[in-house]
């Protein structure tokens, strides 16, 4: 189609959308191609000496996370009755909101009810188990060179519960069931998010995995900030192209701080070029606050308040759900 005449206007406001569309996006990207990956990472942090000896636990908070798994199994039964919330990418989709960009927190009132007291019953259990934390720094070594490796978050977790939208996979969804996992590599002080699509399925997703990169850095003793750097995507066949059992991989970087103060600053000339009309939206800063660590489980909260429970494979009560 022939270029046509654009205003500097329209082009700073096309390159603010997409900024917005692409930076204030859930945590699904992350750092620069050429690290490893995450199936690499995987292998590394099994081999990895372990984290520094963890608190055992006492008889009480081990009954409560044995609560836990029953307060998450009557949730997925629930569920399996009554079905669950569909969310597909984006705004559209449900899984963004709206004004912000950042992930929508799940409604499963809007199901049934007895699905959302479900899943108020786990959430409650986490309440409680939030105040009896026996890990006193969760976030110690993160980022270490020497000793990242026997940090508290090293390692791989599984996903067991969350509210947030942009991590809820389902069939009856156009982007289907997934299986999530979340690689902490204690050394690198990265966090990856690997989203593993058609899992259970009998057709071929075009994606076949999303592997979102994330630097991640202490800010606190239970606080870790998220600066989103790329997100791999393996792709089974690149639009309506087969690869014929080969893979595709692609590099889809995330603007980074510089950048960023570029397009809010041109932003503000679009708003001052209208006239002060508009709103210059800034995106906020991405974390989340550890709520309780142990060596097995793993609970955090994001800056949307989303909650997100998790366990390491090695956790004997909690297999049943990560088969």
């Amino acid at each position: 189609r022939p270029l046509r005449h654009v205003s500097a206007g329209k082009i700073l406001t096309a390159a603010l959308c997409l900024f917005q569309a692409v930076a204030l996006s859930p945590p699904r990207f992350g750092g620069r191609p050429g690290r490893p990956s995450a199936r690499t990472l995987l292998r590394a942090s099994a081999a990895a000496p372990s984290a520094p000896p963890f608190l055992e636990p006492s008889v009480e908070i081990r009954a409560m996370k044995l609560l836990l798994l029953d307060a998450i199994q009557k949730f997925r039964n629930q569920q399996d009755l009554d079905g669950t919330v569909s969310v597909d990418f984006g705004v559209k989709g449900g899984e963004l909101n709206a004004t912000s960009r950042a992930p929508q927190t799940v409604d499963y009132y809007a199901v049934s009810e007895d699905l959302g007291k479900a899943a108020d019953g786990v959430k409650d259990v986490c309440a409680l188990l939030s105040t009896e934390s026996p890990t006193d720094e969760p976030t110690a070594l993160l980022g270490d060179k020497i000793n990242g490796a026997r940090a508290p978050l090293n390692g791989t977790w599984a996903l067991l519960f969350t509210t947030a939208a942009d991590a809820s996979f389902s069939k009856d969804s156009k982007r289907g069931e997934a299986k999530i996992r979340n690689v902490v590599d204690g050394v690198r002080g990265t966090v990856t998010n690997v989203i593993e699509f058609g899992v259970g399925g009998e057709k071929l997703p075009a994606v076949k995995r999303l592997e979102v990169v994330i630097r991640a850095t202490a800010a606190s003793k239970s606080r870790v900030e998220l600066q989103f750097r790329y997100v791999r995507a393996v792709l089974n066949r690149f639009f309506f192209f087969p690869l014929f059992g080969r893979t595709l991989t692609l590099y889809i970087p995330v603007p980074g701080p510089f950048i960023t103060r570029c397009l809010v600053f041109a932003s503000r000339v679009v708003k001052f070029l209208k006239f002060g009309r508009g709103e210059v939206k800034v995106p906020p800063k991405a974390y989340f606050d550890v709520l309780y660590l142990d060596k097995d489980l793993r609970i955090h909260k994001t800056g949307e308040d989303n909650l997100f429970v998790q366990a390491r494979q090695t956790w004997e009560e909690a297999k049943v759900f990560l088969a």
